[in-house]
């Protein structure tokens, strides 16, 4: 409370020092320029004041800029701490043991996007699963180490949906930072999504990730500018990155919530997507990977319960998170995804690029016009090996997508198209 009546006490002089303060702590732009703002205007009144001895001899515009840079900074400044003081010193959230962030009271289990039945398997390690409807054990947030790649299959992480309700599972209030926490969306592969609150109202999505950032200030700083880079996606068919931040060893990602459901859920409730329907869907998808190439990002995890159907038509999520993860967990040779969605370049552990969002994309658009995954969902072995052998049956898609998608599912990752192509490819 002391906090909030700086400027009150200091008529207005501690209002530019209290706003940085707070622009510091919840990494906000806005804080920032009022920061600027209250500095300016009791700039203003103290370079005044200084240069005229006589206080009749300012000129009356200058007089009233005073008044307005000290009142505007004394009281203005006073109603604006005391609005935002809850979000500054309101942001650690007590945990308790395990992956995730947890409330301050336990919240009821989180229901996940519901995806093609996947486990973990190991590609060199004999004895892999073969009930891909078995439970699926969580990893621990510290990932074991091997001497050979892993793939670690993943449920979709960004805004699950419950199969009764498009609405969030309630939860107990906390704050993560500025954001006061409102409800469960879901719980997956990569993290624990919250739907939140912004300062000004507005709902977003909160990924709290279950990988800890225990590591030296590089690592931290990497992860950071790995998402970071996400911001310069374009809007167009996406879910906006909007912050990214680490309290503690714990990062989260905030990104735009988008009220829908997930492709994944929308054909296993209705159906497969008729030819007019896949059609905008496949331009609206590829539409959103070219501008997340464009921006240098590859998406890495494209496959239908990372594409939200909302009100204004279909929005990829979760984009770049997979590579920010592999910046920080570098030498543990794992491999994050879903294994009836990767190209046969992630199943293998080479180089992954734009062109690995395009074998995605493919697989993708043959379940929405099939209902079926475009490798099988039985074992992963044989997952795998259709991935990397076999070509998947096209007869579901239109005549029309039949070549397009025929030449993003080639094995070499040179002779596939860009996603830029596959629109002009549509339209024309």
């Amino acid at each position: 409370m002391v906090w909030a009546l700086v400027p009150l006490f200091t008529c207005g002089m501690g209002t530019p020092l209290i706003m940085a303060y707070a622009a510091h702590k919840l990494r906000s732009s806005l804080l920032v320029m009022s920061a600027i703002l209250y500095g300016l205007g009791i700039g203003v009144f103290v370079v005044a004041i200084s240069l005229y001895e006589d206080t009749d001899l300012i000129p009356g515009w200058l007089d009233a800029v005073m008044t307005v840079g000290l009142f505007g900074s004394w009281i203005g400044g006073l109603g604006h701490a005391l609005i935002i003081r809850g979000a500054v010193f309101r942001q650690d959230v007590p945990r308790l043991p395990g992956p995730g962030l947890l409330l301050p009271h336990p919240a009821p289990p989180a229901v996940p996007y519901p995806t093609a039945p996947t486990l973990p398997s190991n590609l060199h390690t004999p004895g892999v699963p073969s009930n891909p409807h078995a439970p699926v054990h969580r990893p621990q947030p510290h990932p074991v180490h091997t001497q050979h790649p892993q793939i670690h299959t993943q449920h979709s992480h960004s805004q699950p949906y419950h199969p009764q309700t498009s609405q969030p599972s309630p939860s107990p209030q906390g704050w993560l930072g500025p954001y006061r926490l409102i409800g469960n969306l879901g719980k997956g592969g990569q993290g624990t999504v919250h739907l939140a609150l912004t300062p000004q109202g507005q709902k977003v999505a909160i990924k709290v990730l279950h990988q800890h950032l225990t590591g030296n200030q590089m690592i931290r700083e990497r992860f950071l500018r790995e998402v970071e880079a996400t911001r310069k996606v374009a809007t167009f068919s996406t879910a906006r990155v909007l912050d990214v931040n680490i309290t503690d060893d714990q990062a989260y990602i905030v990104s735009e919530y988008v009220d829908g459901v997930s492709l994944e859920q929308l054909v296993r409730d209705q159906g497969p997507r008729n030819e007019d329907g896949l059609t905008r869907l496949a331009l609206a998808t590829a539409g959103a990977l070219a501008a997340i190439h464009k921006a240098g990002v590859v998406h890495r995890d494209f496959k239908p319960a990372n594409v939200l159907i909302g009100a204004d038509g279909p929005r990829v999520i979760d984009f770049g998170i997979a590579r920010a993860l592999d910046q920080v967990t570098a030498t543990s040779g794992n491999i994050m995804g879903t294994p009836a969605y990767m190209s046969p370049e992630q199943l293998a552990g080479g180089v992954i690029g734009p062109e690995s969002d395009v074998f995605s994309w493919a697989a993708t658009m043959i379940f929405s016009a099939s209902g079926r995954a475009a490798f099988g969902e039985d074992t992963i072995p044989a997952i795998l090996n259709r991935v990397i052998n076999h070509h998947p049956d096209l007869s579901a898609l239109p005549q029309s997508l039949r070549p397009l998608a025929a030449d993003c599912l080639d094995k070499q990752p040179g002779n596939r198209p860009t996603a830029a192509d596959i629109m002009l490819r549509i339209v024309h």
